[in-house]
């Protein structure tokens, strides 16, 4: 999609869930006999109420909030792949192995921000099987809910957020594959599953990679930027293998630093890997630019040519403050990037989603609703200023 006589807006998926199927969720993680058709019902109500309050906010391109998706924004797919197992975990937070030198430089942070961030299902994971797609129900309900919903609610874009190869339990052992290499590209097969039942049901795929960006505070120290480079070109081409054959212009890529809301001094800067971005065959690209530590990063596009017929999917509203950014600070992000590639290749957007996982939100859902309305706001006035109307 393009923005052909105004700045179009959507957001990265996620949204904070609501608390009737919160409560299901919980349910669930506690092991308790959960009504299934109850908690269906409760996903179905769900999608169409966050569907319209989306519309209402001025959302033009809208997502489920990943409503259906019962463990996070990565790890649900490990419950569509066979070959995935989670064996008792002792630890907490976050496991070391995807620790990094952010973590390191403001650990008394960290032990105090982790345990707030209710994340489960992080650590324990295992490849004990060859790796096999067995999601079909699960993601036909996600694209039957969404396509309802969006008609109801008189939407005419959406899309679906299904995670990248190299953001899958990251921390897992592995007890089938010869070779890390030899493990993505069954990944890369099985995930192929997922991406081509969504675009081949009419909505768009976006693509979710944090690990591409934030595995370079865990590699650099000890390893040196080459190291990294040589790590993340590989995972690049993997996500393509798993992109083949599907329609560029229906694909959205979403890169971020790891969303959560700390320091972030030791995050890759975006000209280092914005080759590989451009490389990934989507043909929309979404970035974090409204954070303080990347909104100066919409220079890069004064070097970096945006491939023809690509979108830049900008973050102009942060998930991560619970300040509400103004509408003319939105449009002015908006304007310097759309004189840089073109009115008519950018779309409003944010930084990440709102809720990385069943209980974990970065802000008050009153606080998302209101940034999503400044962003519908200020994209009204980028629009008035690139277009004269």
């Amino acid at each position: 999609m393009h923005s052909i006589d105004r700045i179009l807006t959507t957001h990265v998926g996620s949204l904070v869930r609501p608390p009737e199927l919160v409560a299901f969720l919980r349910d669930k993680v506690d092991g308790k006999t959960v009504d299934e058709q109850a908690y269906l019902a409760c996903v179905d109500r769900s999608v169409r109420d966050v569907v319209k309050r989306q519309k209402q906010a001025g959302i033009d391109i809208v997502s489920d909030g990943e409503f259906g998706k019962s463990i996070s924004w990565s790890r649900y797919v490990l419950e569509r792949i066979e070959g995935f197992e989670r064996r008792a975990f002792s630890g907490s937070g976050m496991p070391q192995s995807i620790v990094g030198k952010d973590r390191r430089d403001f650990a008394e942070f960290y032990a105090e921000y982790d345990p707030t961030q209710k994340f489960h299902g992080m650590g324990g994971w295992v490849v004990s099987r060859p790796l096999k797609y067995i999601g079909y129900e699960a993601v036909g309900r996600d694209i039957a809910r969404l396509k309802a919903a969006a008609v109801e609610a008189g939407v005419s874009g959406a899309f679906l957020p299904a995670v990248a190869p190299s953001s899958v339990a990251p921390e897992r052992k592995d007890e089938i594959h010869k070779s890390d290499e030899d493990y993505l590209q069954a990944l890369a097969d099985a995930l192929h599953e997922e991406y081509k039942a969504i675009v081949e049901s009419g909505l768009m795929l976006q693509v979710d990679d944090a690990y591409l960006a934030s595995m370079y505070d865990i590699i650099v120290p000890p390893g040196s930027d080459a190291d990294y480079l040589r790590w993340a070109e590989i995972r690049t081409d993997v996500l393509n293998h798993a992109l083949r054959g599907l329609p560029q212009d229906r694909i959205r890529y979403h890169v971020c630093w790891g969303s959560w809301n700390g320091p972030h001094t030791t995050d890759v800067p975006l000209k280092t890997i914005i080759h590989l971005i451009l490389k990934t065959k989507a043909g929309s690209y979404s970035l974090e630019m409204a954070n303080p530590r990347h909104e100066h990063e919409w220079r890069v596009f004064e070097t970096v040519k945006l491939p023809p017929e690509k979108v830049l999917l900008p973050g102009v509203i942060s998930h991560a403050t619970n300040v509400v950014e103004h509408p003319e600070l939105v449009a002015e992000r908006l304007v310097r990037l759309a004189k840089l590639v073109g009115r008519e290749n950018v779309i409003g957007s944010t930084d990440c989603g709102f809720a990385q996982a069943s209980f974990t939100q970065r802000v008050h859902p009153s606080i998302m609703w209101a940034k999503l309305e400044a962003l519908s706001q200020g994209a009204a006035l980028a629009s008035r200023e690139l277009w004269g109307r």
